[in-house]
């Protein structure tokens, strides 16, 4: 494996790998590294000795953290300014290329989300064919503190998710672990963190078809047998909290669905942190989220990643992004300036605007 690189490749057997590796940066996805990995994932599709794909983080404190946003930062507009979007166009498209390609797949595709998956993360994980987490691992989509949105495929899963749990989850950027996951289906398998070398080793040692369908069952047939017990996995969060969150977010309007959950006094410091987090977030994503997975439900999935890409663009120049990250990792002062400044101000033009196409001529994604 060459250290030199950001994604480390390399084969056991039949399992080709992809390691993420900027463990430094938590793994966190940069236009290299998704330009690597689609190029290889490709020449993986077309590599017959190839039966299965694995991918993970380099060292254990987490598969991916989310994107590079301090780049992005770069690039994007403050209020008011007007910010050439090649450099966004080009981030996101790649982006939302790779996340797609791993959910229409042909060969199966293993992710071990062992430690914090988050934001770009919770993208590569979710359209893997075998899921797997850990008791280490911490999930979240916490875009509401950057003025973004949840995106890598938010749309898609999140509607997927048991009731209202994809609202509440993309509204406060909740943090939630394995057993979460596993409830709210972003997950397969729950597996120690420990095992993750014996589990390719497994793997590796399997006798594969060369039916992608048969190497499916036989993977997951495999995950399988390393799956901790119910009793040794951590206590699922959302499911605890399912009754409370349903009826938190069972309004019929954006503001007061927000009105409800950041007027929780309870003692439970799980829902105190969700309902603070959305209290000091941007008051532009709510209403995107609200909107998006309102326009998504019924889309196929490359439409909802052309949607994405034109929200992600939009938000970059509107000046809510580059506030948000300001605040919360270049000045650090953990006091952004929206504008405006609350959730009543905003209008319905501001938030429909996000939805229109930034570009003139072909959508990047119309391939898809």
């Amino acid at each position: 494996m060459d250290q030199d690189f950001p994604v480390l490749f390399s084969r056991r057997g039949a399992v080709a790998i992809a390691t993420l590796n900027l463990p430094k940066a938590l793994n966190a996805l940069n236009l290299q590294m998704i330009e690597r990995l689609c190029a290889q994932l490709d020449t993986w599709a077309r590599d017959d000795t190839v039966a299965v794909v694995w991918i993970d983080g380099s060292g254990d404190r987490a598969l991916c953290a989310g994107g590079d946003v301090v780049t992005l930062y770069q690039h994007s507009a403050s209020y008011g300014e007007t910010r050439d979007c090649r450099f966004t166009t080009e981030f996101f498209s790649r982006e939302y290329r790779l996340d797609y390609k791993i959910h229409t797949y042909a060969k199966p595709v293993v992710v071990w989300g062992g430690g914090i998956v988050m934001g770009g993360g919770i993208g590569i994980t979710a359209g893997a064919s075998h899921r797997i987490v850990t008791e280490t691992t911490r999930m979240a989509m916490p875009e509401i503190t950057i003025g973004l949105f949840p995106d890598v495929g938010g749309s898609w899963f999140l509607n997927r998710m048991p009731g209202r749990l994809g609202l509440f989850l993309g509204l406060t950027g909740a943090q939630f672990n394995g057993a979460d996951a596993l409830f709210a289906g972003l997950a397969d398998r729950m597996i120690a963190q420990e095992q993750r070398d014996t589990v390719l080793q497994t793997l590796a040692a399997l006798a594969f078809a060369r039916d992608a369908g048969a190497n499916h069952v036989t993977v997951s047939d495999c995950l399988k047998t390393f799956e901790l017990a119910l009793l040794q996995r951590p206590e699922s969060v959302l499911r605890e909290h399912y009754d409370q969150i349903q009826q938190l977010t069972d309004f019929s309007s954006l503001p007061a669905v927000c009105t409800a959950i950041r007027s929780y006094q309870g003692v439970d410091k799980w829902l105190r942190r969700s309902a603070n987090t959305l209290a000091g977030g941007s008051p532009l994503t709510p209403w995107i989220i609200w909107e998006q997975l309102h326009r998504s439900r019924y889309l196929s999935l490359a439409d909802v990643f052309r949607m994405e890409l034109a929200l992600a663009v939009n938000l970059c120049a509107s000046g809510h992004f580059k506030e948000g990250v300001r605040a919360l990792l270049i000045d650090k002062d953990r006091a952004p300036q929206w504008q405006p400044a609350s959730l009543e101000e905003i209008s319905p033009e501001q938030v429909a605007r996000c939805f229109d196409n930034p570009w003139h001529g072909e959508h990047p994604l119309t391939d898809l």
